[in-house]
């Protein structure tokens, strides 16, 4: 999807279906998934220091229209 042009309820629809996908996976492919909305503050800093997360007011991000509705659907 492109991001400009997506609307807040397909952020949403991404997302159940990004979440659910993931959960399902197992073995090696297992992971955590971690929705931004309702995100501890730690947990947030935890993911940017790792680099798994943008920090929040990325200029090319923002640049790029790619911020609208934030953090809905992330």
């Amino acid at each position: 999807p492109f991001n400009p042009c997506l609307t807040e309820a397909q952020y949403k629809e991404m997302e159940e279906k990004v979440s659910s996908t993931l959960s399902g996976l197992g073995g090696e492919l297992k992971g955590t998934f971690y929705p931004l909305t309702g995100m501890s503050k730690d947990v947030q800093q935890k993911l940017i220091d790792d680099h798994f997360l943008f920090k929040e007011g990325d200029r090319f991000l923002q640049a790029a229209n790619a911020c609208r509705f934030w953090p809905t659907g992330r």
